[in-house]
């Protein structure tokens, strides 16, 4: 089996946790192999929001400004009731968050993202991208680790080679190879009963006019699903995200499935929310799944999950990217750290981060429940909603929003 010369990180997966890792690792010495098994970086997903948590590390790696000219920064998020439109409460944004957390808060395409990270990881000389490329697997021993690679259409288990370095990231998100790898059993990810419906409208779409959505982040709450909308491709096109119970579908962000289910959760709402079910333009549907709850993301020998591939979580907080963010950026801060003990570097990460992903989970698991909510428990909701000041809203999110990567 062929050998390649040997880089200080490998990372596995050229996604959102992968690229910022690649740049966090580089930006502290680090020479970076990256492989993302896709011939080619495709433009998937949908919208997604970056709370400051998020947007400081980005302005730090040099992405923010690249970033800036396609994201909106949302005046507010808005909770709205879905079955009359009727606003709850308003969580102020823009200036007022910039001053209370000390970054920005920007909602962006994922594609757009993607790019911006790719745009300065191309400017570095010493992350090497290589596409088209599988990790098969990894080893690890005292001289270090080495990952098998598979490069092109070659039959699985032909044509590999090894690419030995001295940490794996695996940031191979939800379906994680590398997840499954480390844990050997009770790797693979689990379906957490629920389908996240996505589309873009243009911003004069009428369908989106009548919305009334603004600049806002808008969450539109009932008792049967919860739907997400704000604007993306700076200001360009509206992102519509709805939650809804259902049965899990292939694994692929790009799924097309008939939206009937959408339909019928929507039916019973206002009518310019309602009418987005239908609209004539196609709905891709994603089952949520949730893993790595209760396992490791660490082999000490090398091996660190970031991102979905260490603890994939509903996306209820909507923090997904910025978790994958913060891990990837914490990891390389650790490990720069004390980079001739690795093994007290990854535990010592681990360590740090579990519990700061499991209260992101727990708040996760709260807006559900609350979003979600019917009878006299919603009546209670909406009254505590719309009693509660702007600024003990924010004060919410202190710990959330105004955290910072702790000292290695």
């Amino acid at each position: 089996m062929p050998v390649d010369r040997p880089s200080d990180i490998l990372i596995a997966g050229a996604g959102i946790a992968g690229l910022t890792a690649a740049l966090a690792f580089c930006a502290r010495g680090f020479d970076v192999q990256l492989f993302e098994r896709s011939p080619e970086l495709r433009e998937i997903g949908a919208g997604l929001q970056l709370s400051p948590n998020a947007t400081r590390i980005l302005d730090r790696l040099g992405v923010l400004g690249d970033l800036e000219t396609v994201a909106v920064h949302p005046p507010a998020i808005v909770l709205r009731r879905a079955r009359d439109l009727r606003e709850l409460a308003r969580v102020p944004l823009g200036q007022q968050a910039e001053a209370r957390w000390g970054a920005s808060y920007l909602v962006v395409h994922r594609a757009d993202l993607q790019k911006a990270l790719l745009e300065v990881v191309s400017r570095q000389e010493t992350i090497r991208v290589e596409t088209g490329a599988t990790v098969l697997g990894m080893t690890a021993g005292a001289d270090g680790v080495a990952v098998s690679v598979q490069t092109g259409n070659a039959m699985p288990g032909s044509g590999a080679r090894t690419v030995p370095g001295r940490l794996v990231v695996g940031a191979d998100g939800v379906w994680s190879g590398l997840r499954r790898a480390l844990y050997r059993r009770g790797g693979d990810s689990h379906f957490a009963g629920h389908v996240a419906w996505r589309r873009t409208l243009a911003a004069e779409h009428p369908l989106a006019a009548g919305l009334s959505l603004g600049h806002s982040v808008n969450a539109f709450l009932h008792p049967g699903f919860h739907l997400v909308a704000y604007p993306v491709r700076a200001g360009a096109e509206v992102n519509l995200v709805a939650f809804t119970p259902g049965k899990t579908l292939p694994e692929d962000w790009s799924a097309s499935t008939d939206p009937e289910p959408l339909r019928r959760a929507l039916k019973h709402t206002a009518g310019p929310l309602a009418a987005v079910a239908d609209g004539g333009a196609a709905w891709t549907a994603w089952p949520i799944h949730t893993a790595g709850a209760n396992h490791p993301w660490i082999n000490p020998h090398g091996l660190a999950l970031i991102g979905d591939a260490a603890h994939a979580m509903t996306p209820f907080a909507a923090q997904g990217a910025a978790m994958a963010i913060e891990d990837a950026d914490t990891l390389a801060a650790f490990v720069a750290a004390r980079p001739d003990r690795l093994a007290e570097a990854l535990a010592d990460w681990e360590a740090a981060r579990q519990p700061r992903i499991r209260r992101v989970a727990g708040r996760g698991a709260f807006n559900h429940f609350v979003w979600h909510a019917a009878g006299p428990v919603a009546a209670a909701r909406d009254l505590v909603l719309r009693m509660r000041p702007a600024d003990r809203l924010m004060a919410d999110f202190d710990w959330l929003y105004g955290w910072k990567p702790p000292a290695p």
